[in-house]
């Protein structure tokens, strides 16, 4: 019985050429293609670990710029705390000392409200086109009123174009339906009064107090004035309510007036020098374990250490790790020079993944903070005496050639995605021979296979005439 023709069987020669030309193409594909794969895969693993590292060292980064803060630093040897934060708020910088300071706050630091004469026809009264000016301190602030305006219109004029300076206007309508635009500065302090001109109906004089009459304007129940208050009873006014220089590095945030009174208490900051080291080096060590996650080899399926991370001997990580050492054991300008002398060690043993990390003694920190004007060492050790001699600083300058735009992340990270574009041609490159090679093979196969059908033909024929010749002689 004839054999079945089966799909890619050869007509002819009844051999699988699918099954032939699929077997040829693969070997020869494939070493490019595990070469291809495997060059993709350790690729893309780097370009992962870069961006990693990156964000590692961003993350680094930004915990060492929050605590070395100028503003609100985590290591101001001293700290201050009010007895009363309801009456008032108190914050210390680096020129703090220890002191404790009785204040009294008269009254707040208020800003200049003001309000123009009343308009029977509520918030849609007509307004006269043209330019309004606010005039505070001498300064002129200038707002276009158009055709066609009302109160309401003024009103959101105004705040649309000085909101930006501070002012902001307001509509108040009486039970009798008459409305007055008030207009408000964040300003405070005396002579701060706003007064507002150039529009007819809506020229307010705010040095003056606003009388009971409809036609009335001026400043709301009382002119701008300054905070008041006194400091172990010396007598102290300010523009703001934020009081700065009265005390020598102290801060104070009045929050209400009327005579009330709060204790201020400057004290060393032990406490808050402890929890801002431990943060430092919880901030490190967690940079220190994304490298070594991202350096490290690990096991594979039989226990052995082959299976390659993104930087598994690669010189950058050692490299980072070696640049922020080196700013570590560099000592600083003053008596307390060197994290160890606050009990910061690093970790000992062998574990891989502890490798290079911190640990903060707390006994022998709290031994060092015992020895007295420590607590000020401490803030200049990392924040320095000047703008970059401190740990904080020359760490962040140690991190830039690898974090800056165009740096060394940013120069390994392009190149690994060359790279990868080149590997993608590789493929392509790899895909059109296979699909050339294929149709190659296929075309000639196929000929072969039609040679073969034909030689086939011609022996069936030739034997058919033999058995017929055969057959005529035997039977004479």
């Amino acid at each position: 019985m004839a054999s079945p023709i089966l799909p890619g069987t050869g007509l002819g020669s009844g051999l699988d050429i699918s099954s032939i030309v699929t077997a040829l193409v693969n070997a020869d594909k494939s070493a490019k293609q595990t070469q291809i794969d495997t060059a993709t895969k350790s690729n893309t693993l780097k370009i992962s670990g870069v961006a990693s590292l990156k964000s590692a060292l961003s993350a680094f980064q930004t915990t060492l710029n929050n605590l070395g803060a100028s503003t609100s630093t985590a290591f101001a040897g001293y700290s201050a705390t009010s007895g009363t934060p309801a009456t008032l708020t108190a914050t210390s910088d680096n020129t703090a000392v220890s002191g404790v300071y009785n204040v009294v706050v008269n009254n707040l630091a208020t800003g200049s409200k003001v309000a123009s004469a009343s308009f029977a026809g509520g918030p849609s009264s007509a307004i006269p086109s043209g330019t309004l000016t606010i005039t505070q301190n001498g300064t002129p602030y200038n707002v276009t009123i158009p055709a066609n305006a009302t109160l309401q219109s003024t009103r959101d004029a105004i705040n649309l174009a000085q909101d930006v300076n501070g002012f902001s206007a307001n509509i108040v309508t009486d039970s009798t339906g008459a409305s007055r635009l008030v207009i408000s500065s964040t300003k405070t302090g005396s002579g701060s009064d706003i007064k507002v001109s150039g529009i007819s109906g809506l020229e307010i004089d705010g040095t003056q107090v606003m009388g009971s009459g409809a036609s009335d304007s001026g400043a709301v129940t009382a002119l701008a004035k300054d905070a008041s208050l006194s400091i172990d009873g010396l007598a102290v006014t300010s523009k703001s309510n934020t009081v700065t220089g009265a005390i020598s590095g102290l801060t104070l945030n009045l929050v209400a007036g009327g005579g009330a009174t709060s204790t201020v208490t400057v004290a060393t900051n032990k406490d808050g020098l402890q929890k801002s080291v431990q943060s430092f080096v919880d901030a490190y060590n967690t940079l220190m374990s994304t490298i070594n996650s991202l350096s490290k080899a690990t096991a594979d399926a039989d226990g052995n250490l082959t299976v390659a991370a993104a930087f598994t001997g690669d010189s950058m990580p050692r490299a980072l790790i070696a640049d922020l050492r080196g700013q570590l054991t560099a000592p600083g300008s003053g008596p307390l020079s060197v994290l160890s002398q606050l009990g910061v060690l690093t970790v000992a043993g062998n574990d891989a993944s502890n490798s290079g990390q911190l640990s903060l003694d707390t006994t022998a920190f709290n031994k060092a903070m015992g020895t007295s004007g420590m607590s000020g060492q401490v803030q200049q050790l990392f924040n320095g005496s000047g703008s970059s001699d401190g740990l904080i600083a020359r760490l962040n300058k140690a991190m830039t050639p690898y974090l800056q735009t165009g740096g060394l992340l940013d120069q390994r990270s392009t190149s690994l995605k060359n790279q990868s574009k080149l590997l993608q041609d590789q493929q392509t490159a790899l895909n059109l021979r296979v699909t050339n090679m294929t149709k190659t093979l296929t075309a000639k196969y196929n000929a072969m296979d039609l040679v073969v059908g034909q030689l086939k033909a011609t022996a069936s024929s030739i034997t058919s005439f033999f058995t017929s010749l055969n057959a005529q002689q035997s039977a004479k």
